[in-house]
């Protein structure tokens, strides 16, 4: 029984600890879901509500507060200006986690983790659109062009 035991340790020292969780909060925040392990996302859920709580009583410490934990300014503005107006009705609850099976290769529990009433584009934010290849290739024959000229004189 873990009775009076306050966090779950996650078999990491203290500072690797806090940095995962920091990590996992942006991710979270950026992509409003990710798939974890399942004991990682049950430590990340309570963090996050109270992150989001934190946005939405808006002053200046509670962004200090914010700045201090996220470590990134858009993370966040995000948190302050999306999230928390979002949510400004909901009392609390604002992440679910869902079972997502067994991973492959050491049969870890996974699970997503997600805010409620996210934004389905959030997901796409790094994702680059490919140039054509012929737009590419004109770029590289005008390249090596100018280079052989400027060899040749």
């Amino acid at each position: 029984m873990r009775h009076k035991f306050g966090y779950k340790k996650l078999n990491r020292t203290s500072e690797h600890r806090k940095a995962l969780i920091k990590n996992m909060l942006n991710s979270l925040i950026k992509y409003e879901q990710i798939t974890t392990t399942l004991p990682k996302a049950k430590v990340l859920k309570p963090q996050a509500d109270k992150i989001i709580t934190l946005g939405k009583k808006e002053s200046l410490q509670n962004k200090k507060i914010l700045f201090s934990k996220l470590q990134d300014p858009k993370s966040t503005n995000k948190v302050v200006k999306t999230l928390s107006k979002r949510y400004e009705k909901r009392n609390g609850g604002y992440t679910r986690i869902v079972k997502a099976g067994f991973r492959y290769g050491d049969n870890a529990p996974m699970a997503v983790i997600e805010f409620v009433d996210r934004d389905i584009q959030a997901k796409k934010v790094d994702v680059k659109k490919k140039e054509t290849n012929k737009e590419s290739e004109k770029i590289d024959t005008k390249e090596t062009k100018e280079v052989k000229k400027k060899v040749s004189a």
